[in-house]
């Protein structure tokens, strides 16, 4: 199940919302609506939507660094903790980095000081220093949590835009692995801490849920820079498997299941009668067929179409964001005639990773 939709693109980078926001957007309006009815409804949905522009203008400024950089964006995903913005790759330097994580935090300072501008220019600034959430202190509301967030996000726990900056800043020094070892060591324990002593301080579940997913996220990013330093330097055609088995489109699904029984692979390149590739028969494919239509309908019908095919010189990481982006368990590798050569599946990245990890591991006992 997708649990984010789009609600709109800008220059390239889709919005979504993910459905939690939208049940968090009613619980708070059913609790505003019963404590203080439409009005007080209306001024909670109002702080609460000014809050989360100001994070997607928050994001932007990660994003439009980023794009000085040449790393594109594909979409940026408002959560109820915050906004998440997918870069497509790693910078290529610490240096940038540090200036991508530095950007989103300068739009807030920048909104912040704007909003006290107008607060002063209209007389009536007592109010960004007020708690009282309603329509006639909205600009005051919003500039209170704008530094709230400033300070908030600049906390080093990784991957928050301080533990970025963290990050980054350990990278110069230690390089990226280690940095992102380190970076993600502290922000896991301050995510702990957080969420633990959030609750017994507060007891309300929302410090608890950041530091979850804070914590949650740096697992996550240590291991995708650990998979992407195994697999520097490699290409498609070191990856790929070479001996594989393929199956004819018009071949049935219980000659299918056969196939997928008799051994260990489980991807199969679906090809014409003249061997040309068409797509990718996978054993997710194949159960949902069997289930859908039956198992006297064709590989054809089951099959995944239309994917991308890869080169053997690609690089690694494009080879890897490109078999994530396409939803495919694999891909086909194919030479510069359009000729089918190899099969590049997730599983067997990952066990080429587990291999040259368990080398380096043995390498650095050896030279201890």
């Amino acid at each position: 199940m997708n649990w984010s939709f789009r609600i709109f693109r800008v220059a390239g980078t889709d919005v979504k919302v993910h459905v939690t926001f939208l049940l968090l957007l009613v619980y708070l309006g059913f609790n505003a609506y019963s404590g203080g009815g439409q009005a007080e409804l209306i001024a909670t949905l109002a702080a609460v939507l000014g809050v989360f522009a100001c994070i997607l203008l928050h994001e932007f400024g990660h994003i439009t660094m980023a794009r000085r950089f040449g790393v594109l964006t594909p979409d940026v995903i408002l959560l109820p903790i915050g906004g998440v913005a997918r870069l497509q790759r790693m910078p290529d330097e610490p240096r940038q980095e540090l200036l991508i994580a530095l950007a989103g935090p300068a739009v807030t300072l920048a909104i912040a000081a704007g909003l006290l501008t107008y607060l002063r220019l209209t007389g009536d600034h007592t109010s960004a220093f007020s708690f009282a959430v309603d329509a006639a202190t909205l600009p005051g509301v919003l500039f209170q949590i704008n530094v709230f967030l400033l300070l908030f996000n600049l906390i080093p726990a990784f991957p928050m835009d301080g533990g970025r900056v963290l990050r980054s800043l350990l990278a110069m020094r230690i390089g990226l692995v280690r940095a992102t070892r380190a970076a993600v060591t502290i922000g896991q324990t301050l995510a702990f801490v957080m969420g633990i002593g959030g609750w017994f301080l507060t007891h309300e579940i929302m410090l608890p849920l950041i530091g979850f997913f804070v914590f949650l996220g740096a697992g996550a990013e240590l291991a995708a820079v650990e998979t992407r330093s195994a697999g520097a330097g490699m290409r498609v055609g070191d990856m790929m498997m070479t001996h594989f088995r393929t199956i004819p489109l018009h071949a049935r699904l219980d000659e299918a299941t056969r196939m997928l029984l008799e051994g260990d692979q489980r991807e199969f390149p679906a090809v014409d009668n003249n061997g040309k590739i068409e797509g990718v028969l996978s054993r997710e494919n194949l159960i949902k067929g069997l289930t859908e239509r039956g198992p006297l309908s064709t590989v054809e019908e089951a099959m995944s179409a239309n994917l991308p095919q890869l080169d053997p010189g690609e690089g690694f990481e494009d080879a890897l964001a490109r078999i994530k982006q396409s939803g495919a368990p694999a891909l086909p590798v194919v030479d510069r005639t359009g000729a089918l050569i190899g099969l590049l599946s997730l599983d067997n990245i990952a066990e080429l990773i587990q291999v040259r990890n368990a080398i380096r591991k043995d390498d650095g006992r050896r030279t201890r």
